[in-house]
């Protein structure tokens, strides 16, 4: 079933998204406006994994929800999906991993996003070379915790982690290490 679109507009964009404007044929027939918003590159999200099975995780003062405990996420830019999560666990952890393993991708908010999210599982953690950038305090970044693994899905199952995408990154990385079946 399709959303013929008859046309589109942007009345807003910056940097990071586009938001689009969509005169559309709904699947019953009926004409219709959709609002869709578009990210600029796609997402990476890092599960980073300690050797103790830990969790590192940032927690964030978010404009639109407040503190929230989340994986270190950002924007690809433009860079390898690799090199980008690199990128965003160094800036928001101070860490560095041996090793990166994309496990999988989501989309967030499918009914208004188009929204590519690259999950990648970081082991090998070690302290940067660097301090973490200072875009932490920029970007809402107030604390970095190290959560043991069941206690990370404690924190899923009670709310205390109520970011989707990080529950999908962690949902990801929990069967990429075989967790879950």
């Amino acid at each position: 079933m399709a959303w013929p679109v008859t046309s589109s507009r942007v009345p807003y964009e910056n940097p990071w998204i586009k938001v689009r404007e969509d005169q559309v044929v709904r699947p019953d027939g009926t004409p219709g406006i959709y609002g869709v918003v578009e990210l600029r590159h796609p997402a990476v999200f890092v599960v980073p994994l300690t050797d103790a099975d830990e969790v590192v995780l940032v927690e964030v003062d978010r404009h639109t929800v407040g503190l929230s405990l989340e994986v270190p996420a950002g924007g690809a830019d433009g860079q390898d999906l690799l090199v980008a999560a690199a990128r965003e666990l160094a800036e928001e952890t101070g860490l560095v991993a041996d090793v990166l393993e994309p496990v999988g991708s989501t989309f967030a908010l499918n009914g208004v996003c188009v929204a590519p999210e690259h999950v990648v599982l970081a082991r090998g953690l070690r302290p940067a070379d660097t301090a973490p950038h200072e875009d932490q305090c920029e970007e809402g970044i107030s604390a970095v915790r190290t959560v043991p693994w069941p206690e990370v899905m404690d924190l899923v199952r009670s709310g205390a982690i109520s970011d989707g995408e990080t529950v999908a990154a962690l949902m990801l990385a929990a069967l990429a290490l075989g967790r879950v079946s």
